[in-house]
């Protein structure tokens, strides 16, 4: 489920003051964004391609067993600079495609401000569902993360989904620039309801949702 967290983002005009809003994080540490390094994009986008091609090829054993002593020599070197949540740069940049988290979609915010948010990318073939259409799970992920933002950029607290309903109307297809759009249709009181629609770049609509957000309360996770 999405959250509302601190995130390299920084709300647009007219959102509410940090002061009275954004420091009631229910139980939720205070993470203070960890800035990427200048050669941070390129680590993760060297590792996506690296996802896109460990789906998309069919190797003979022999590289296989090469490829498998490779990468454990990557995760070997990696390994002693493991740190905890909140100290790494994956997640916290809103320059990078998906703040630089390999979790998320590669997709770059283009607006976000207190009425909605805008964000453009594509889904790559590591997303690939079936006949070269994105994995519908994939486009639940990509509501879910804009949900979080949208909270946070409308000014409200820290919330997490209740429940999201997607709409699947047309194929998405694979590597072809894509549009989402969301916000805060209303509020009740701790209910926080929103929608988003993804669209590609002639306006039609592939898939949009509908979605429950839930303020925390103090002290819970």
């Amino acid at each position: 489920m999405s959250e509302s967290v601190q995130s390299g983002v920084r709300p647009g005009n007219g959102v509410r003051s940090g002061d009275d809003v954004h420091e009631h994080h229910g139980g939720f540490p205070v993470f203070t964004p960890v800035q990427a390094g200048p050669n941070y994009g390129e680590f993760v986008e060297s590792l996506r391609r690296l996802q896109d091609l460990a789906v998309s090829t069919h190797l003979p054993d022999d590289v296989v067993d090469d490829a498998i002593a490779r990468v454990n020599a990557l995760s070997d070197m990696l390994e002693p600079h493991r740190v905890s949540e909140g100290k790494s740069p994956a997640g916290f940049n809103r320059q990078l495609p998906g703040r630089g988290s390999l979790l998320l979609l590669p997709w770059l915010f283009e607006k976000v401000e207190v009425d909605g948010i805008r964000s453009r990318g594509v889904f790559r073939l590591f997303h690939r569902g079936g006949n070269s259409a994105a994995h519908g799970g994939t486009i639940g992920l990509l509501f879910d993360d804009m949900l979080g933002m949208i909270v946070y950029a409308s000014g409200h607290p820290i919330a997490r989904t209740a429940y999201l309903h997607v709409n699947y109307r047309q194929v998405t297809p694979l590597e072809t620039e894509l549009v989402l759009e969301g916000r805060v249709d209303r509020v009740e009181g701790r209910k926080l309801f929103c929608t988003a629609e993804l669209r590609d770049l002639d306006g039609t609509v592939l898939a949009d949702c509908e979605a429950l957000m839930i303020e925390l309360l103090p002290g819970q996770p």
